[in-house]
């Protein structure tokens, strides 16, 4: 076997496989012989089935097969010696297309090569650390926001007309066709305005009404209810309103601490800080991390790949197309073009992604398999009632695997980049971090 370089440019790379006959054939043989003792064939006993008779049968199989191992072995030799990582797969092709037993095999290989990565010098980099204390006005105006969410109601002023968030408390009684249906009526239901617990356009229908006052509500259920003999019927239902009550913040003191699991409101008061500080933490690690990400961008250069750049702009460039054509779901779409804008950003984020993967991969940074656990379970909270089928689609699926385990491989790059690294705190207002999270955003 013969592995001749044809292009070395830059991080381009070319090779001229030769693959011999006498290689083939002598690999062909040995699959052969090792296949030939489970061969049963008639007219012959198990493992004593001629050589020339399993090549006639079989040779051509096991032929291409022979083709294809000592192709795979001769590039797996290749990059173990030369010590090259392409950047993507590949490109191989035979070259003499025409062929025919007895021939050498010549293949033509072609790749671009992951570049070498230069030792970074984490002293030289210099981060900020934004640190925000929760202030009492934060703390107290959490604590109203507690408030009206524990809120009670009261009645409102005889005659009062029901408004958007009021409760009122209701007979009713639905029916379809002029029949009552299963589950269509109650008595004393107290529902919010506006709470969307009814059908689409039923809440609607009761804002105005008045206690004492008797309405019939008119809606249609959607073609896709759970309960088959109602989906896509119209319902009339005859409502008694019976009370209207005005919604009233509940009052911030030991009663309203219990009820959110505090023992005391001085408690609660310390969760809310504790909360509010956790918060600020992450908004001001995620500050540090983009000038941390900038200071390495500045510093570090190395050539790149231009297939995986190209290949990085077309991805934003679909992105940033869909985020602005919001309607169009699927990838019927005219070509989208990349621009100078587009090749900049991916040029970055290539250069830091292979950056931060040397990084992490001289540190030995790994994600665990709890790690990974507890990021799915969070992710499958986003799916209330399908936890379990989103957990079981994930480990099943290994590209959905790889898209979860990336981040967080980042984020422990990053945290390790952090210790190595020069960092002071400074104690800044919560508007000042504000705005120093909203820079990242409008970058």
């Amino acid at each position: 076997m013969q592995v001749t370089e044809t292009l070395n440019e830059g991080l381009k790379r070319g090779y001229a496989i030769t693959v011999t006959a006498a290689e083939l054939e002598a690999k062909v043989n040995e699959k052969l012989a090792e296949a030939q003792p489970e061969v049963e064939m008639k007219g012959f006993r198990k493992g004593k089935v001629p050589m020339a008779l399993l090549k006639k049968q079989f040779g051509q199989k096991v032929m291409g097969e022979a083709m294809q191992e000592s192709i795979d072995g001769a590039m797996s030799d290749h990059f173990q010696a030369s010590g090259d990582r392409p950047a993507l797969q590949p490109e191989v092709k035979m070259t003499n297309e025409d062929w025919k037993e007895g021939d050498d095999v010549e293949v033509a290989m072609s790749y671009e090569a992951l570049p070498e990565i230069p030792e970074v010098d984490f002293s030289k980099i210099k981060l900020e650390k934004m640190v925000v204390k929760a202030e009492v006005s934060a703390v107290d105006e959490a604590l109203r926001n507690l408030a009206e969410t524990a809120q009670n109601f009261k009645p409102r002023k005889k005659n009062a007309k029901a408004k958007d968030g009021d409760q009122i408390v209701m007979d009713f009684l639905g029916k379809v066709d002029g029949e009552a249906f299963d589950g269509g009526s109650a008595e004393d239901y107290p529902l919010v305005l506006g709470s969307s617990s009814f059908i689409p356009g039923f809440e609607e229908q009761l804002v105005g009404a008045k206690a004492g006052e008797e309405k019939a509500v008119t809606v249609t259920f959607p073609e896709d209810y759970q309960a088959e003999n109602l989906a896509g019927k119209e319902a009339i239902f005859e409502c008694t309103i019976k009370e209207v009550k005005e919604p009233v913040p509940a009052e911030i003191d030991d009663e309203l601490a219990t009820k959110f699991g505090a023992e005391d409101l001085a408690a609660l008061k310390t969760q809310i800080a504790e909360r509010l500080e956790a918060e600020y933490a992450g908004a001001a690690r995620a500050v540090m991390k983009r000038h941390l990400l900038d200071a390495l961008d500045s510093i570090v250069d190395f050539d790149l790949p231009p297939s995986l750049v190209d290949a990085e702009a077309k991805q934003i460039a679909h992105q940033l197309w869909h985020e602005d054509n919001p309607d169009v779901e699927g990838h019927d779409h005219p070509e989208i073009e990349t621009t100078d804008e587009h090749t900049n950003l991916a040029t970055r984020r290539v250069r830091l992604g292979l950056l931060l993967a040397e990084i992490g991969q001289k540190a030995e940074v790994e994600v665990t398999d709890a790690e990974m656990t507890q990021a799915i379970m969070a992710q499958a909270r986003q799916y209330p009632g399908q936890e379990r089928q989103f957990f079981e689609f994930v480990q099943q699926n290994q590209q959905m695997q790889q898209q979860m385990r990336a981040p967080l491989f980042e984020d422990k790059v990053v945290d390790h980049v952090f210790e190595k690294s020069e960092i002071g705190e400074k104690t800044v207002s919560k508007e000042d971090l504000e705005k120093a999270a909203k820079a990242l955003e409008e970058e």
